[in-house]
């Protein structure tokens, strides 16, 4: 793709929209509701979080008043893509009982052109992911390929830090670099955006702009946005060889400790935009002439996630820890060949009593190999 970087205004970004849902996309952006910023169906820049930004600690979120009126000036809510690519409740099949006949379908793929916008960098590391669990090696999901074979998505570089964000310990951020037709850096708030094109179809829609070529002082000044804002991450972890750590540490008496504080309440599963797990249930009405089967999020929280005849497999919260951060941070590179954490910070806000996992790894670092280690 060409380097050409181009600057939109407010009207411009209204008119991407409009471009967008002149193809067909039903455009699913960030919003005000419930008193956080959730993902959801938009029309207009008016549905966008003008002027509101967020406070963002372990166990912490409150949406403030920015003193400008910034349409991206918060960092990232509880929920992600993941709702709409992976649902939190899916039927596979239902069947029905006609006389003596059984007659079963299949849940058809929904497809639906999605136009994701304000998608950060973090989030789109995360789809990557979860790219390579649904649709890499031999078994693809087909309802997962369905909903994500014609995404366009519209990135924004993130011009501020969240108090638990460490995406640039985890290589994920702030500034997005694949995984986007469109990204945008709001240099001037609510005003001037810098965009960049990552696909040609991305590239082609900015011609149907109003748009005119970025300065070269523009884009020093976008430049300078990311950086301050990876200097200013609310959190760090020290990476590198955090999955060598961990496996040596299975033992480590920080799992007790922590193990006393979790509630095993399942949030930091649930909100994290890469966890995949599921369960399915079946269903029947009271006459026994229908059934379903339905796919639902589960987590490893549980005590029935890990439930095998007999009993489960994990029955402590100490086991259900353990094995939810090993994974994200070690085994995960064993299965997928990355991490599986993006270092949004999800887990650390909307964990109860604000369990953070990069403390969580640097108690175990700073005491590793030390007795009651091994």
């Amino acid at each position: 793709m060409t380097e050409a970087r181009s600057i939109v205004d407010a009207a411009g970004i209204e008119a991407l929209l409009e471009a967008l849902r002149g193809q067909g996309y039903s455009l699913i952006g960030p919003t005000v509701r419930d008193e956080a910023i959730v993902y959801d169906e938009i029309a207009t820049l008016n549905d966008l979080p003008r002027g509101v930004g967020d406070e963002q600690e372990g166990g912490h979120y409150r949406l403030t008043r920015r003193n400008d009126e910034a349409l991206f000036g918060y960092v990232v809510g509880p929920q992600s893509w993941k709702k709409l690519l992976h649902p939190p409740m899916l039927r596979l099949w239902s069947a029905r009982r006609e006389g003596d006949e059984l007659r079963v379908e299949a849940e058809p793929e929904a497809r639906e052109k999605f136009a994701f916008i304000g998608a950060r960098s973090c989030e789109l590391h995360a789809i990557a992911i979860q790219d390579r669990v649904f649709l890499g090696g031999p078994y693809v999901d087909p309802h997962y390929r369905a909903r994500r074979e014609d995404v366009f998505v519209v990135a924004v570089n993130c011009g501020v830090a969240g108090g638990a964000c460490f995406c640039v310990s985890m290589d994920t951020g702030p500034k997005a670099t694949f995984g986007f037709d469109l990204a945008l850096t709001e240099i001037v708030a609510g005003r001037s955006f810098l965009v960049e094109a990552g696909t040609e179809a991305g590239s082609a829609l900015v011609e149907t702009l109003p748009h005119r070529a970025a300065t070269k002082a523009e884009i020093e000044e976008a430049e300078a946005i990311l950086a301050r804002t990876a200097e200013n991450m609310g959190r760090s972890l020290e990476a590198g060889d955090v999955r060598q750590l961990l496996a040596r540490n299975l033992e480590h008496p920080r799992w007790d400790e922590v193990a006393s504080r979790c509630l095993a309440c399942t949030n930091c599963t649930m909100v994290c935009p890469t966890c995949f797990c599921a369960s399915v249930e079946d269903t029947s009405d009271l006459a026994g002439l229908e059934s379903a089967r339905s796919r639902r999020w589960d987590s490893c929280f549980t005590l029935d996630f890990s439930y095998m005849h007999g009993g489960s497999v994990r029955q402590s919260v100490k086991s259900r820890y353990r094995q939810w951060m090993t994974h994200k941070l070690s085994t995960w590179r064993d299965q997928f060949g990355t991490s599986g954490c993006v270092g949004c910070g999800r887990c650390i806000v909307w964990c109860p009593v604000g369990i953070d996992i990069t403390e969580e790894a640097r108690a175990i670092r700073e005491s590793d190999g030390q007795k009651g280690a091994t």
